[in-house]
């Protein structure tokens, strides 16, 4: 008999402090640096973002959204066999965010890595966990997306500084005898790597280059659009089914204009779409599943529905899975 995987619990996490536009308008005025509220909402939709604390790590906010999908699962840490991180942001060089995320679970034992994908980690950490269990490598994977982008941002670039923050979604993936994840489609392009990077690294106890994030975000909103329309129509057809069968479209919550024009070219309503980014801001590899647990605990996405997950990220890499809750 085939085996498939399915998710069985959702979780989320958000750092305490929260920053409107007004708060970030009014600490980045003492800076020097211009900006508005209304330029923020016209040109990204986002109205809020949450940054972690000093000494608050990817892994610490990644626990906290753990521990609620395991526990909206109805298992213990224990019973957890496959654990992945997909974050930009991890708490060290090495070891991976995972394995300092199962210490502080206590779930030892079981493989523990990272994935490296940006804001499209998720979605590829997710087809990794489900082809692992597909194979019986795995029966219940938990797959988090963590993030801590406030340590990897410029605030006297108002053009990337007031786009992203900091947070956790994470899921339970189980093995099952009918099908969750009906199809992934996975894609990078390297080509793209200067369009959004932080191209700085370690070396000899010092920064070599520019640890901040740099974006071209004509160049990104362009790609965007076009890829995730591909990804997506892939993604269908490998599951035979069409726009018309998708009841939810969860994408990466990057921008509100690359959403609604995602959600037509698909010729969905924005009705269709969960939308956080509002006031989450861009969470990167954290804000499909932060969207997903949001979706599922106001009874938006319910047992059933069909959903179309995608994101685009640096790499530059897009991707998309198709599941049934």
């Amino acid at each position: 008999m085939r085996r498939y995987s399915r998710i069985t619990g959702t979780g989320s996490y958000l750092p305490p402090r929260r920053l409107t536009n007004a708060d970030l308008v009014a600490e980045l005025a003492g800076r020097g640096v211009e900006t508005s509220d209304e330029w923020i909402v016209e040109r990204t939709g986002i109205r809020a973002r949450h940054f972690a604390a000093p000494d608050v790590a990817s892994s610490d906010l990644g626990l906290e959204a753990a521990r609620h999908a395991i526990a909206a699962a109805g298992l213990q840490p224990s019973d957890i066999d496959l654990i992945i991180v997909a974050t930009s942001t991890p708490d060290m060089v090495f070891p991976s965010a995972a394995c300092i995320l199962q210490h502080k679970l206590g779930a030892n034992g079981c493989p523990a890595f990272d994935v490296q994908a940006v804001c499209s980690g998720f979605v590829y950490a997710l087809a990794v966990a489900d082809s692992m269990i597909q194979t019986g490598a795995a029966n219940r994977a938990l797959v988090v997306g963590a993030e801590v982008f406030s340590r990897i941002l410029d605030f006297n670039d108002r053009t990337t500084c007031v786009l992203f923050g900091d947070g956790a979604g994470a899921v339970v993936l189980e093995a099952s005898e009918t099908p969750g994840i009906l199809s992934s489609d996975l894609h990078a392009d390297g080509k793209y790597v200067d369009i959004l990077c932080v191209p700085g690294n370690v070396s000899g106890g010092s920064v070599l280059g520019d640890p901040v994030l740099k974006m071209d975000g004509q160049a990104v909103f362009k790609l965007a659009v076009g890829v995730l329309e591909k990804a997506a129509h892939a993604a269908l057809a490998k599951a035979g089914l069409t726009e018309a069968d998708i009841d939810w479209l969860i994408p990466h919550q990057a921008n509100i204009r690359i959403m609604q024009g995602t959600a037509r070219k698909l010729k969905m309503s924005m009705d269709k779409v969960v939308v956080t980014v509002d006031q989450h801001g861009n969470t990167s590899a954290a804000s499909i599943p932060l969207a997903l647990d949001h979706a599922v605990r106001s009874g938006q996405v319910k047992k059933g529905d069909t959903v179309l997950l995608e994101g685009v990220g640096g790499g530059f890499t897009w991707g998309a899975v198709l599941l049934k809750m």
